[in-house]
């Protein structure tokens, strides 16, 4: 028996039978040459047919992201572009069709990981891709999940979107992945399905076991010698009474991520206050060109009905070089993370920003959600003003910023006194805290939200938050763990919005402890040398107390 340590994505605790997901098929032989090119080349686009009907096939039992997911992949399978490459390899340099297909994507995917940030995330959907053309053209079964014939934990070196998009939260266990990040499609999706999953476990692969046990929120995976029955803890959902507080009573908002009226309708029914975070970018994804006021307005109207009443965070276009939108046709830049995205985009066409200010508050009007609307990537007080400026101009009531750069945190003081509220992304902020890529699994720890120096940040967010009388939410995925919501409930946070299936857990937590509580373990976790020891003096401080 052995414990392995990697980052906890999806809290949560699970042990049983351990089903090994397989790896990637074999490299294709780059000969010999087909004796009719033609014909080898005729063989690409029916296989590429194939493996995109079978996606949206499975895309049609599947709803939201899930279905997104499927859907996107479905697409790439039949990329004209991909496509036509390999057609060309196999013409030109007589390659036989999978290693035309091979060579064609593994190009594709050096271009996207070269340009970083969002783009850069796409490479494991074309390596997914990849292998399933291949595996069509060589009639071999594709790498991936195995049919599930009981419940189990399954460990993988990483799992593609299509992978994990359709999971039965009914058979699978865990997620146990050996690279990977927190933000990583396994991290999104076993949030989403409510799966406990840890990954960027070092060895993971290397070991021999027949059983595991997870702790999705500690991080940890104990592989056994033997098979073990399987077992998944109570996450509390039934301690749940639908609104979020402390034991003794003080407020803290829980609130639904959203990102498109499916969602919108999950986290009602999980029992959302409201939403901390609609995404309106996901609503444009595939636009080639920008939508009209009216467009936009539909689409907005629909995310925001199911919450007629209640309060929805709207963050505008959060998108730029490294999460493009075609239609904003932005040049290419050595460093998208650092480069222009969020408000930036806007500063160069205020125009652009004033027409999805004007389709929001129209959809508030129609809807009856309560709308406050916020800007991603702001750096400066002086951003945080432009902003507010332009959106009261444009008839909305409550503006506020997001934080996600250490210089918005260091300046909490200033720009709060310019915006009505802030909401921290925990996903940028960590990375921008800590100079680590949060898509490399290798630097996933850096990434982990129990950071030292991300506590520490919030801390100070959320004491010029109490000092103003100025809501500080968190909407980052930190908020989705429950002994973590806890601390940031303790360092002054007001508000947390996260996946919709990680709500109950998180309010049967933070109603299980005093606000003073809470703040005990929040000093204990900010004063730790490193993510492991914050969490554990968190934990011990609640045992004291």
């Amino acid at each position: 028996m052995s414990t392995l340590q990697g980052v906890g994505v999806s809290p949560g605790e699970a042990a049983g039978p351990v089903l090994w997901v397989r790896d990637r098929l074999p490299d294709p032989a780059p000969g010999p040459a087909p004796a009719d090119p033609a014909a080898e080349a005729a063989r690409i686009r029916p296989a590429a047919e194939a493996v995109a009907q079978r996606l949206l096939a499975r895309s049609e039992a599947a709803t939201g992201e899930a279905r997104a997911v499927l859907e996107m992949t479905a697409a790439m399978a039949a990329d004209p572009a991909l496509l036509g490459n390999a057609e060309k390899a196999v013409a030109q340099r007589g390659l036989p069709a999978p290693r035309a297909v091979f060579e064609a994507a593994g190009e594709f995917a050096e271009l996207l990981a070269a340009s970083g940030g969002y783009l850069a995330e796409r490479v494991r959907d074309v390596h997914d891709v990849r292998d399933r053309l291949v595996a069509e053209l060589t009639g071999t079964a594709p790498p991936g999940v195995p049919e599930l014939t009981g419940p189990a934990v399954l460990v993988a070196r990483d799992l593609a979107p299509a992978d994990t998009a359709d999971l039965d939260p009914g058979l699978v266990l865990a997620l146990v992945t050996e690279e990977g990040g927190p933000t990583s499609h396994t991290a999104i999706l076993a949030r989403a399905l409510g799966i406990p999953a840890v990954v960027a476990v070092r060895g993971v692969l290397s070991a021999a076991a027949a059983g595991a046990r997870v702790d999705g929120a500690a991080g940890t995976v104990e592989l056994l010698e033997q098979a073990v029955a399987p077992e998944s803890a109570d996450r509390a959902g039934a301690r749940w009474h639908g609104s979020g507080s402390t034991a003794d009573g003080h407020p803290i908002k829980l609130l639904a991520n959203i990102g498109s009226a499916a969602d919108a309708r999950a986290g009602v029914d999980a029992g959302a206050e409201g939403s901390g975070l609609f995404r309106t970018e996901f609503c444009f994804l595939d636009a080639a060109v920008e939508p009209d006021a009216e467009t936009q307005r539909q689409a907005y109207a629909a995310a925001l009905r199911p919450f007629a009443g209640k309060p929805v965070v709207v963050r505008t276009l959060d998108a730029g070089a490294d999460k493009p939108l075609p239609f904003l046709d932005i040049a290419d830049e050595p460093n998208p993370a650092l480069g222009v995205r969020g408000l930036r985009v806007a500063f160069d066409r205020p125009e652009l920003l004033d027409r999805q200010l004007t389709a929001i508050v129209a959809a508030a009007a129609e809807t009856g959600a309560v709308v406050s609307v916020m800007a991603p990537m702001v750096a400066t007080a002086g951003e945080a003003a432009w902003f507010a400026e332009r959106a009261r101009d444009a008839g909305v009531e409550r503006v506020g910023v997001m934080v996600e750069t250490p210089a918005a945190a260091l300046c909490a003081d200033e720009i709060l006194d310019v915006v009505d509220f802030v909401s921290i992304g925990t996903n940028d902020l960590a990375q921008y805290t800590c100079a680590a890529d949060r898509m490399t699994g290798a630097l996933a720890a850096l990434n982990d939200p129990w950071q030292p120096a991300l506590l520490r940040l919030i801390a100070g967010l959320g004491r010029a938050g109490r000092e103003r009388g100025k809501p500080v939410g968190v909407c980052g995925e930190a908020a989705a763990d429950p002994l973590l919501a806890g601390v940031l409930a303790g360092l002054g946070v007001t508000s947390l919005s996260m996946t919709a299936t990680a709500l109950a857990a998180v309010g049967a937590a933070l109603a299980e402890r005093t606000l003073s509580d809470w703040q005990d373990a929040a000093r204990q976790a900010v004063a730790a040398p490193d993510p492991a020891e914050a969490r554990s003096r968190a934990g011990r401080s609640l045992e004291r107390g």
